[in-house]
């Protein structure tokens, strides 16, 4: 069964996602955290595929530090594979988490490492 705080996040996720799309020129960033891990995804949202991905569950991740350290060495990785693709500009989705925490120092790794948005 679903908690207020699930409700509340889809919610709120589906508000967002109405109006935030990705396409091939400016695909979308999309993070989801759970309790352990974080990961990222670039997607392009006209064709429905992921350009890009990276997790906190990658086999040469390394996990010391705490979990804000963690989503940072996430976000570079996830721009470094991006620039690498070819993409500079993204849409940043927060999937219905607070801009807060991990969600944003993935971000601003992210930034540090090449993304614009």
């Amino acid at each position: 069964m679903a908690t207020k705080k699930d409700i509340r996040r889809t919610k709120i996720k589906y508000r967002i996602r109405h109006k935030v799309s990705g396409t091939a020129e400016k695909p979308r960033l999309s993070v989801f955290r759970s309790n352990k891990e974080i990961y990222a995804q670039v997607i392009d949202d006209v064709k429905g595929v992921t350009l890009v991905a990276a997790s906190s569950l990658e086999k040469g991740v390394e996990k010391g530090g705490n979990k804000s350290e963690t989503a940072a060495k996430i976000g570079k990785l996830v721009a470094e594979r991006a620039t690498a693709a070819g993409i500079n500009k993204v849409v940043f989705d927060r999937n219905g988490y607070l801009y807060h925490g991990r969600v944003k120092s993935l971000a601003d790794a992210a930034r540090e490492g090449g993304l614009k948005f």
